[in-house]
């Protein structure tokens, strides 16, 4: 008999218990599975990031505005190829007031230019640069307000307080994961000239692109010298360390779910290690057989570590089969519909699936060392005394 046939067979030897040590695996799977596609969406943006696309934001903060004139000045930089500006807006939809979006003002003239990924039928992205109140929204933000292009929809302003109305002129869907289905663009000018005389003609960051990603570094440095002599000094980085900044205000959130992952994979271990332990002490005898017969300590162990490993990643196979109903299909596509600002592209990872399985094959044998070296270096006759 083989030592693989051998592992076989124990893991067949109890088929009940085996198998609710595997579903209560496979749970365990479905949720680290579920916390690290939280953990991967959450960071898509970042990870996706334009690589040539620089943003440019006042030095101290990101809610301090600066001059609009700073765009033409970015403009001139070399290594510039184009440059918009943009205001957060925070609006929201007073008929679901806890539904979160965001409602972005924008230089319309150039805001297609850097941002080319924001794809809308020609017609709508004329409708849209001729319509001073005129508005594109994700496909996604559509979908959950129930617009389409031509209505009309009011929204209540936070930092600009009052109820705004724009028309819908058409529906963004993005080629590329650098942008998110569930935003609101309009045009810059419509807010510029609603609001009143002091806070006018100002912005919230310039976004530009660069002819070489390569020199982003150095035509950062560039913006932020010429500005550092200015009123409103500047920060200039690339998208990728923006949107890392955005993900800094919930970087405890992150840590807190690192914790809850790695907790799970505890649980993972202690529930293979019990099963395993019950396991060799209820064939002690058999092992002092095995012994008896001129089997040696390593052949006792690896059919425990065999036995360990399989139900290990069978368990993972069996939880990411689980997964990707639940998590992707499920939780995912309810998570894009009613929260996309946040989780735009909620998929799950296939490095994580992948993860996932090896984990669970790598713990079934760290779970099964000490059975095993218990059973390994059990003596014959003690082993052969043992009853039941």
């Amino acid at each position: 008999m083989s030592l693989a046939l051998l592992a076989r067979r124990n893991i067949r030897r109890n088929t009940v218990r085996t198998a609710l040590t595997m579903v209560a695996l496979a749970i365990a799977v479905v949720a680290f599975v579920a916390i690290r596609t939280v953990l991967t969406a959450w960071s898509v943006a970042a990870d996706f990031a334009a690589k040539d696309r620089l943003a440019t934001r006042h030095k101290m903060s990101f809610v301090i505005s600066m001059p609009k004139h700073y765009a033409d000045t970015v403009r001139e930089v070399p290594g510039i190829q184009a440059a918009t500006w943009m205001n957060w807006f925070g609006a929201r939809d007073p008929r679901r007031p806890d539904s979160f979006f965001a409602t972005i003002a924008v230089d319309t003239r150039t805001f297609l230019d850097v941002y080319d990924e924001v794809m809308l039928p020609e017609d709508q992205k004329t409708a849209w640069l001729e319509t001073r109140n005129g508005a594109i929204v994700g496909e996604v933000l559509a979908k959950e307000l129930g617009v389409q292009p031509g209505d009309r929809v009011t929204l209540q302003g936070t930092i600009f307080p009052g109820s705004w109305e724009f028309a819908v002129s058409g529906i963004y869907v993005p080629t590329r994961q650098t942008i998110d289905r569930m935003s609101l663009f309009f045009h810059w000018d419509y807010l510029n000239d609603s609001i009143e005389e002091a806070r006018r003609d100002q912005i919230g960051w310039i976004v530009s692109r660069v002819d070489d990603p390569t020199a982003g570094t150095r035509i950062s440095q560039e913006v932020d010298r010429i500005f550092d002599e200015r009123e409103v000094p500047t920060l200039t980085q690339s998208e990728r360390d923006l949107n890392l900044s955005f993900m800094g205000m919930v970087s405890g959130i992150l840590k807190a779910l690192d914790i809850v992952s790695i907790v799970i994979m505890l649980i993972m271990l202690m529930i293979l290690g019990n099963t395993i332990a019950m396991g060799v002490r209820e064939r002690t005898r058999e092992n002092g057989v095995l012994r008896a017969l001129g089997f040696s300590p390593g052949q006792i162990v690896v059919p425990i570590m065999g036995e360990a490993a399989a139900v290990g990643i069978l368990s993972g196979l069996i939880g990411l089969v689980l997964a990707y109903p639940i998590v992707e299909l499920g939780m995912g596509r309810w998570l894009e519909e009613n929260m996309g600002a946040y989780f735009p592209y909620f998929r799950i990872d296939p490095v994580t699936a992948v993860t996932a399985v090896l984990l669970c094959g790598l713990l079934g044998v760290l779970a099964s060392i000490p059975p095993a070296w218990g059973a390994a270096r059990m003596k014959v006759t003690d082993a052969l005394r043992q009853v039941g």
